[in-house]
């Protein structure tokens, strides 16, 4: 390989890495940019009454701590419904089912619901939970709407970190006796849980800030009450933005509370999925393999 050559692959290198740069820095910038339009838009509204207390005078004082708690029960609702049903899919599809044509196309319908707009889960919440099974406008059918949602996501993730765990592992464990289930359950699922808890921390950002599917299954405009069964409707941050931007009557009052609000479901979702992060980083430091 001649000097001319050599110099050229380079320069083609570099300008690569050049255009790559400039596209993080382009990601970071906006997204930086628009947290600090939250920040300074929202930071005045914060305070503890903000944080403790309900909404009071149409929604232009008070704070927002029924949605803020309506926010956390439809997202562990979510993962209750979604992380069990997802586990269990992504065993069977990685571990038992037999590979094929067939196994393809469920894999492919799997990518497809991943992508479909959440507006149908809720529609189809309103239609199947809501209404056939008469639960209403509640915390329990806001949780299996968003739990379907998740769900692809939960068993791509856990399918992935199965299959990732080296089949040596597999092997050493059903050459000493022990039959397949109790490989899976003692051997590959925790060595696979850090990944698996990956996909739990994706849902949790998607459930969380959803807004169509507890339109029109959990998420009622106005409540002075916490749910005190899975049989109320409640309060949630999501559709609590949507509300002071859209439907309230005095919007322009309200506006600090708007960016206050969505800067609480922010902090909300990343303390909830740091959360997660640490227990997976704390998995993956005492099963290293």
């Amino acid at each position: 390989m001649n000097t001319r050559t050599l110099a050229s692959r380079k320069a083609r290198q570099s300008l690569a890495f050049g255009i790559i740069r400039l596209a993080m820095l382009m990601v970071v910038g906006a997204l930086g940019g628009i947290i600090l339009l939250l920040v300074v838009q929202g930071i005045g509204a914060i305070n503890w009454t903000f944080l403790t207390d309900v909404p009071r005078d149409s929604m232009t004082k008070g704070g927002i701590f029924p949605a803020i708690v309506g926010t956390i029960y439809l997202t562990l609702g979510a993962l209750l419904t979604a992380l069990p049903l997802g586990l269990a899919s992504a065993v069977y599809l990685s571990e038992y089912a037999t590979q094929g044509r067939l196994l393809g196309l469920v894999r492919l319908g799997i990518q497809n619901l991943a992508g479909v707009p959440s507006v149908v889960f809720g529609l189809f919440g309103l239609a199947l939970f809501v209404v056939h099974f008469h639960m209403g406008v509640s915390l329990a059918a806001g949780s299996l709407t968003l739990g379907l949602l998740i769900l692809p996501t939960v068993i791509g993730a856990s399918e992935e970190a199965l299959r990732a765990v080296p089949a040596m592992f597999r092997e050493a464990s059903l050459s000493l006796g022990a039959t397949r289930w109790q490989t899976i359950r003692k051997v590959v699922l925790p060595a696979a849980m850090p990944g698996i808890l990956t996909g739990s921390i994706l849902g949790i950002g998607r459930a969380a800030g959803e807004t169509a599917p507890i339109m029109f299954t959990a998420a009622t405009f106005y409540t002075l009450q916490l749910p005190s069964s899975p049989w109320q409707e409640v309060m949630a941050l999501p559709y609590h933005i949507y509300v002071l931007a859209t439907a309230g009557t005095h919007i322009d009052q309200t506006r600090p509370l708007q960016f206050g609000t969505v800067l609480v479901l922010i902090t909300l979702v990343l303390g909830m999925s740091l959360t997660a992060i640490l227990i997976r980083s704390r998995l993956r430091k005492s099963k290293k393999w």
